[in-house]
């Protein structure tokens, strides 16, 4: 489609999905939540997408107790849905997942040791890391793989990178008890970032969509596909429902990064616009689509 404002089309695409927390047996969470079928749901929102995205990077806490046939499941939904839209899968371990049922089940590897690993997208470079500490909820970046991110680092990306984590390095003033469970010795990783051509951060663990920035640049941290957590809760200091689940698109320009919210639920529709009006503003020149649109006859009546 003809290009309708002042900017061209993003260079890359990425879908950023976290916290699934398939259940073994395909349980229902708290005995509520269909955890399979909301990945699912997910995976078919994306599906609508439109451009598709080139990498679909999932921030953790894949399996709720780390089961290999909860990565089993994981994978037979996302893997196909993924080759459908041509785009690659990063799959990064959250505190719930464990080591070596990861390795084996979504990377075929009998390595059990850190999970860190470096995908490339057409000049867009994505580092997963291993932020997890096995037997505990919080997360860390132990000296030896902060030396081997500088390692990778130390040579720019065509397109610069995009770290993908579960533990967000940045406050958390809505969600209070993450405190007790954050990623610990921030700076030891602002330092290692500083300078480089890091520009993103995508993350999970929060349960809610919330952003900031590190070491100057801009963290994503994307809600889950499971539950949320309600940042207003009344009466509780924590608060888990089974509401406003969600995905974040992400499109990188050459100066910067756009972040889109996607709520698996679809709402009711109050208004639209038929994807017919594509073909329409095909055969018209720039200057007559933007007087369409402009005008207050235009269907886009927002």
């Amino acid at each position: 489609m003809k290009q309708l404002g002042q900017y061209a089309a993003p260079r890359h695409v990425v879908a950023h999905l976290s916290d699934p927390h398939l259940i073994t047996g395909g349980g229902l969470h708290y005995g509520v939540v269909d955890n399979v079928a909301n990945l699912r749901r997910a995976v078919e929102r994306l599906a609508a997408v439109r451009p598709a995205p080139q990498a679909l990077v999932f921030t953790g806490d894949l399996a709720d107790q780390g089961a290999p046939d909860a990565y089993e499941t994981l994978r037979s939904i996302v893997e196909p849905a993924a080759a459908e839209m041509g785009a690659i899968v990063v799959w990064t371990m959250g505190n719930h997942d464990e080591r070596g049922p990861f390795a084996r089940e979504l990377y075929d590897s009998a390595d059990a040791g850190f999970q860190d690993r470096v995908h490339e997208v057409d000049g867009l470079r994505i580092v997963a890391l291993d932020t997890s500490v096995p037997g505990y909820h919080h997360g860390e970046l132990r000296p030896e793989q902060l030396a081997w991110l500088a390692d990778v680092l130390a040579t720019p990306a065509e397109h610069g990178t995009l770290l993908a984590m579960h533990h967000p390095p940045l406050p958390i003033p809505m969600l209070r008890a993450a405190e007790l469970i954050e990623l610990h010795d921030q700076q030891s990783l602002a330092d290692v970032i500083a300078g480089t051509d890091v520009r993103g951060v995508l993350a999970g663990h929060l349960h809610l969509s919330t952003w900031s920035t590190f070491a100057g640049v801009p963290v994503s941290v994307a809600s889950a596909s499971c539950y949320t957590s309600d940042p207003a809760p009344v009466d509780r200091f924590v608060s888990g429902v089974d509401a406003a689940q969600s995905f974040t698109m992400v499109h990188t320009y050459d100066d910067r990064l756009v972040h889109t919210l996607v709520p698996l639920e679809c709402g009711t529709e109050v208004s639209h616009v038929g994807t017919d009006i594509e073909e329409a503003l095909e055969g018209v020149s720039l200057e007559e689509a933007v007087e369409l649109a402009s005008s207050k006859k235009s269907p886009f009546n927002n």
